[in-house]
């Protein structure tokens, strides 16, 4: 494989000046002739690639960064191709052998896990059992969520494999190994918001505001690259990321508005890949705050909006209809009758009963003087959010509450500081394929995500079940009684699920949609 234009030109200076230098000179010059005629577009090497994105590489959504063991900046290592972890998912979310040759539990807290003879980080060391060991207890120490996760109480390194002891039985342990969390990056190298020492097909070249800067991995241990250089731009505005795409500024792009589609649609000159996810826009309702502690308040809001409305109207059908957190294609995912019906009628009639009226005429209900007002909390980089959030500022209306929107990108300090009433958001409900990861992230006292306060001491009892019982069926009715007991509280409101879409120019191949939600930069990239 040849050397990279700037390799040659250092090695051509260390020679003697003679005959090798007229002829890099006349190499050079025709090199700039070459450039000079193929027009003012710098990306059209079939070795680069120009990729855009409204959500990778974005401190809105905590994947600022490559050190996977920083909250959800695995995803970006993962994302953009930088890392790998043990184990992977297939189209239909079943675990796959990675890094990971196979594992095995030899009794309810010990599994081991072998590692592949044939992987090596992108620094050229091998990836044996101690690298292995030595990132698992980074992530273990370091990480929000994974230690209340994994469970792991130890580790031993014998050569290619890995013993995981177990504090207690915990049946989803390869289903979080395989969290982008646990990606395996070298621990004696550099690992931070600008870089890290993977074993993906591409290295970080460089990071700088929006943009990241990724060349091929040379060492790259899993079959060839054939993308030499790709840069990543985060564009959050969907209309700019549009017109980038269209001008040739990018050659693919993640994020392009619903209502844009259709200028790529039946398009010869681009191409669409996509594919429903569990990615689920879903609003927390604000316990601490008193208006959201009347279940019947929450129930009414809950029966004033439409998933089947909004995904066909706001979404223009790019969407799945929701009930609970999950999709219907899961077979732990909730019953349709679980959920609060839609019915605005009903909802107003609700809120009458709980003492609500419009004594001042002005269309909203109010309550011993106080307004029925709410602050419905959201952000911008997830286009459907903001589209939510006006849908139900209007339907909400209709019935008689008041809603102020808050769309900003510092959404997460007004969570904090507990300054909003609904929060809407965007999570991937089961990256994993498995419901618990959801359950410990959402719906416990101790779980990191819950915006909301919501706690329920039967969905807590039931979530400990969960996470010790082994036997697939089980596990999926005991998903479904939690959830209809969350829905019954009236504890979330789910709008819709992603349906995921990479548009690209008719020059790129092999960068497709996974209904993970973080596989896409791959070797199988090409640009032609």
């Amino acid at each position: 494989m040849g050397a990279k234009r700037g390799e040659h030109i250092v090695r051509v200076r260390t020679k003697t000046i003679g005959i090798i230098f007229v002829a890099a000179i006349a190499v050079l010059l025709l090199v700039l002739v070459g450039c000079a005629s193929s027009g003012s577009n710098a990306r059209s090497s079939a070795n680069s690639f120009t990729y855009g994105t409204t959500s990778t590489w974005s401190t809105e959504n905590e994947d600022h960064g490559f050190n996977p063991h920083n909250t959800y900046c695995g995803w970006t290592t993962v994302r953009l191709g930088v890392g790998e972890t043990l184990f992977k998912f297939d189209d239909d979310m079943q675990i796959q052998p990675w890094i990971a040759q196979d594992y095995t539990f030899t009794d309810d807290t010990t599994a081991v896990i072998t590692i592949k003879d044939n992987v090596c980080f992108s620094n050229g060391k091998k990836v044996d059992g101690q690298a292995v060991k030595e990132c698992l207890d980074d992530l273990v120490a370091n990480h929000d969520r994974a230690p209340s996760d994994l469970k792991i109480q130890s580790i031993d390194a014998d050569g290619q494999q890995v013993t995981i002891h177990l504090a207690e039985p915990n049946p989803a342990l390869m289903y979080y190994l395989s969290d982008p969390y646990g990606t395996i990056v070298d621990m004696d190298s550099e690992c931070d918001e600008h870089t890290c020492v993977g074993t993906g097909p591409y290295v970080v070249q460089s990071t700088s505001g929006d943009t990241v800067e990724l060349a091929k991995n040379e060492n790259y241990w899993d079959g060839d690259v054939h993308v030499d250089h790709i840069t990543v731009r985060n564009i959050s505005d969907g209309d700019t990321l549009t017109m980038a795409l269209q001008n040739g500024d990018i050659d693919a792009a993640y994020g392009i508005p619903y209502l844009d589609r259709a200028l790529f649609d039946n398009n010869s000159g681009y191409h669409i890949s996509q594919t429903a996810t569990s990615r689920v826009f879903e609003c927390a309702f604000n316990y601490h705050h008193s208006v959201m502690q009347d279940q019947n308040v929450r129930r009414a809001i809950c029966m004033s909006l439409s998933s089947e409305e909004f995904v066909d109207i706001l979404l223009d059908g790019y969407g799945e209809t929701a009930v609970g957190p999950f999709p219907d294609t899961f077979s732990f995912a909730a019953d349709p009758s679980d959920a609060a019906p839609y019915d605005p009628d009903g909802a107003r009639q609700l809120l009458e009963q709980d003492g609500y009226t419009d004594s001042d005429g002005d269309g909203y209900l109010d309550k011993d003087g106080q307004t029925l007002e709410i602050t419905w909390l959201t952000y911008p980089s997830r286009q459907e959010l903001p589209q939510l959030a006006e849908y139900a500022q209007s339907k909400l209306k209709d019935v008689g509450i008041k809603v102020d929107v808050n769309n900003t990108a510092d959404h997460r300090n007004f969570v904090r500081s507990d300054d909003f009433d609904v929060y809407a958001s965007a999570i991937v409900s089961a990256p994993q394929g498995d419901p618990q990861y959801y359950f410990t992230t959402q719906y416990l006292d101790s779980s990191s995500y819950d915006a909301g306060h919501y706690s329920n001491p039967q969905v807590t009892a039931d979530i400990e079940t969960l996470s010790t019982t082994f036997d697939t069926q089980e596990r999926s009715d005991l998903a479904r009684q939690i959830q209809q007991e969350v829905l019954a509280d009236n504890g979330y409101y789910y709008a819709s699920f992603l349906q995921m879409a990479i548009v690209s120019n008719n020059r790129v191949s092999g960068l497709e949609a996974h209904p993970c939600d973080y596989y896409e930069l791959t070797a199988d990239l090409r640009v032609n």
